[in-house]
């Protein structure tokens, strides 16, 4: 049947009834009838889609734009008798097509500044809804393999731990040993006045131990993992694998998501532990070419510096460290549409997030701490 747009009025509404086939060889048949589609003085419109014998991506998208055109004429639309087969594709459609909120217009002024403000709450309200719906998927997902552990895909979990932990040994070592150099050194020189150098080692201790050692891993690995996580399921985004994945029956999160989750949650405490090794050991190096304190008496004096307890402090926000980078690179990748300009500035907003969350948690964990006096 060919494509034809039947209008015909029930009281104070207007009656669409689209017929035939609403595909692309059509298209530019069906969009000069649609051009000459006007609400007039109709307050309601009704789509009834009873009489659509196929409809593709293009015809969906110029049913779109007519529902939208006509709500911008100030009618309230319906569409009716949507099939099963046409409710995914309609849905999609109408979710990409989503007006996002625009961005205040450049400019001075209070008003302005109200605006920008605003606009950035909304977004901020938005990116946490998404970022709390993706959780809830992800803790079901959990849920059911702890259920099944057979669901557990072993082998790319330990795939991950060695890519986001042992290859990051190095730059994470690297850099540690580094800071823990300038930490001693600007720590003896605001201490050396006093006479008072051996000190140098406590700040030292205390300061990569309960909060330098595991931010910093944290950081490196936001920048290295939490940025390959987005990149690498971006692009499988862009080349339709995830969608491939759901056509199969896969569930993405169960298969991409969790083992990476999984992965950087065991690997960051070890991280941890690792700078925070690395960063006394640069400072006794200092210590030793600057202020002539032997490793011996560096030794000594850490030890009673620090208690058992100030190492766990340490160790013991890294799994949420890692927890909020993995799930915050993961969520990112999926959030990314079909070209390279997205897989960049997905990647760009994984790191950053990432990082402002990580630093966020580390200031709550230490008012925590500090409340209840440890």
């Amino acid at each position: 049947m060919a494509q034809s747009i039947e209008q015909t009025r029930d009281g104070d509404a207007l009656v669409l009834r689209p017929r035939g086939r609403w595909v692309v060889a059509d298209a530019q048949a069906l969009d000069d009838r649609l051009a000459e589609i006007r609400a007039g003085a109709a307050r309601r419109v009704r789509i009834d889609l009873a009489g659509v014998e196929a409809m593709d991506t293009t015809g969906a998208w110029l049913l779109f734009r007519l529902k939208r055109g006509l709500e911008a004429s100030g009618a309230a639309v319906s569409v009716d008798h949507v099939g099963a087969e046409l409710a995914p594709l309609l849905t999609q459609i109408e979710k990409r097509q989503a007006s996002p909120v625009k961005p205040p217009r450049r400019g001075f002024g209070p008003i302005v500044l109200l605006a920008h403000i605003g606009f950035r709450t909304v977004e901020l309200m938005r990116l946490t809804r998404a970022l709390l719906a993706f959780f809830g998927e992800v803790a079901i997902t959990f849920a059911r393999t702890a259920a099944q552990p057979r669901r557990l895909r072993f082998t790319p979990m330990v795939a991950q731990m060695q890519r986001a932990g042992v290859s990051a040994l190095g730059i994470v070592g690297l850099l540690s040993f580094l800071v823990g150099i300038v930490m001693t050194y600007i720590g003896a020189q605001q201490l050396k006045p006093y006479g008072a150098e051996i000190f140098t080692v406590n700040l030292l201790a205390v300061g990569f131990l309960r909060e330098l050692g595991g931010l910093m891993a944290a950081i490196i690995i936001a920048g290295r993992s939490g940025s390959a996580f987005t990149a690498e399921i971006g692009a499988m985004v862009v080349n339709e694998e995830i969608d491939a994945m759901r056509t199969l029956g896969l569930d993405p999160i169960e298969v991409l998501v969790v083992p990476r989750i999984l992965g950087l949650i065991l690997t960051l405490p070890f991280l941890t532990f690792w700078a925070d090794f690395t960063g006394l050991a640069g400072g006794a190096v200092m210590c030793r070419t600057s202020l002539d304190i032997p490793l011996t008496t560096f030794l000594v004096q850490l030890h009673g510096a620090v208690s058992l307890w100030s190492v766990f402090l340490g160790i013991i926000k890294a799994p949420f460290f890692a927890a909020c980078i993995a799930l915050i690179g993961c969520n990112e990748g999926l959030l990314v549409t079909r070209s390279a300009e997205s897989v960049g500035r997905r990647t760009t907003q994984s790191v950053v997030q990432a990082i402002f969350l990580v630093i966020v948690l580390d200031a709550l964990f230490s008012i925590f701490f500090n409340e209840l006096g440890i």
